[in-house]
């Protein structure tokens, strides 16, 4: 090759290169800018593989029409979604008002009395909690008592713009709810001709096996929430329905999630009692608190989950596992969240396109 020829080559290797560099660095930069769009498109597919199987139920069974049967669907979602809200924000709105009411020096003799009450309990040297906990950057930094305030009033702030990303997301779900091939026909834009087949399958199998999945997901949250409930609402534990709920939620956080869920419960239990004797009646309650949450976790470990995660998803507990430790340490808080649900979708594309691998072939062998 000419070496005029060669440095040609060389400049539009470059150049080539340089294109596709920014391209992608442009392309990024759009998908950041849109990422709203792409969440509320990401709820409504959740929402649709949700009340998928309510609209065939609807259409198949009690004969309505696909629309009325879609409308009847995302009305049902949205009753389960507004009620949920309702019961939240007369809680946070009466929390904030007694908060702003407290006497600060009360609540502070009444911590004091109940770290003695530990200490002497435990046999422990007594440690000055509040002044460990002032002395904390964090707290120093962010921590005053206008904190609640402002988060009422940022709450409420951010209503309006919820409520039109409510709107959007149930927008959005409608059509894919009417039109099942909606979603498919966007996913096949990407397909090279001749593996239209291959498309459709695996997007039939993942929507298939997230349906479940999800559906599953509502069922331990509504079977957690009922059993938390059950546990508070026996302690006499004030607004023991929202504590529940978030508790229950907590929960899609696997792991980490449980335990934030048992530190939060058992702090509601000690403010509910701040003031009354420990022994007598702190000591007993967060017994019962930590026997019920234990058993109800055994529970959802060894009933909820294998069916859930293992048969929804056809994935062994070992290998759901080792996915969410190395999405939570690799992503954080969303990798573990979004760990099944990828890995599924991953697994179920690997098979369709990658099944000449040894590996892909074990791994998917019970899809």
């Amino acid at each position: 090759m000419e070496p005029k020829s060669m440095s040609r080559a060389i400049a539009f290797g470059l150049l080539r290169a340089l294109l596709i560099i920014g391209g992608v660095i442009l392309l990024a930069w759009f998908l950041w800018e849109i990422q709203s769009v792409l969440f509320y498109i990401g709820i409504a597919a959740v929402l649709s593989l949700i009340g998928r199987p309510i609209v065939l139920f609807l259409r198949d069974q009690l004969r309505f029409p696909n629309t009325l049967a879609v409308i009847v669907t995302l009305l049902f979602l949205f009753s389960i979604i507004v009620g949920a809200i309702l019961m939240v924000i007369p809680v946070i709105a009466e929390q904030g008002e007694n908060i702003s009411k407290i006497n600060i020096e009360e609540v502070k003799e009444n911590l004091e009395v109940l770290n003695e009450q530990i200490s002497d309990y435990f046999g422990i040297n007594r440690v000055n909690v509040l002044e460990r906990i002032q002395n904390l950057e964090f707290v120093r930094e962010n921590f005053t008592m206008d904190i609640v305030p402002q988060f009422v009033n940022g709450f409420f702030g951010t209503l309006g713009s919820f409520m039109i990303g409510l709107f959007s997301i149930l927008f959005i779900s409608f059509f894919l709810l009417k039109d099942s091939r909606l979603l498919l026909e966007g996913v096949l834009v990407f397909s090279k001709k001749g593996n239209e087949g291959q498309f459709l399958r695996a997007f039939t199998k993942i929507k298939q096996l997230l349906s479940r999945y999800f559906i599953g997901l509502v069922f331990q949250i509504a079977i957690l929430f009922v059993l938390y409930s059950v546990i508070l609402l026996s302690l006499g534990v004030q607004n023991a329905l929202i504590i529940s709920f978030f508790c229950a939620l907590l929960n899609l956080i696997p792991y980490l999630g449980p335990a934030i869920g048992y530190v939060l419960m058992c702090a509601f239990v000690i403010s509910d009692n701040l003031g009354a004797n420990f022994t007598e009646i702190i000591l007993p309650k967060l017994i019962v608190v930590t026997i019920g949450y234990g058993i109800i976790q055994l529970i959802d470990n060894f009933l909820n989950q294998p069916l859930i995660f293992g048969k929804s998803v056809r994935s062994h507990p070992l290998e759901i596992f080792i996915i969410i430790l190395i999405a939570g340490l690799v992503f954080g808080i969303l990798g573990l969240v979004l760990a099944i649900p990828l890995y599924t979708a991953i697994k179920v594309i690997s098979k369709e396109f990658l099944s000449e691998y040894k590996i892909v072939k074990k791994l998917t062998q019970n899809l």
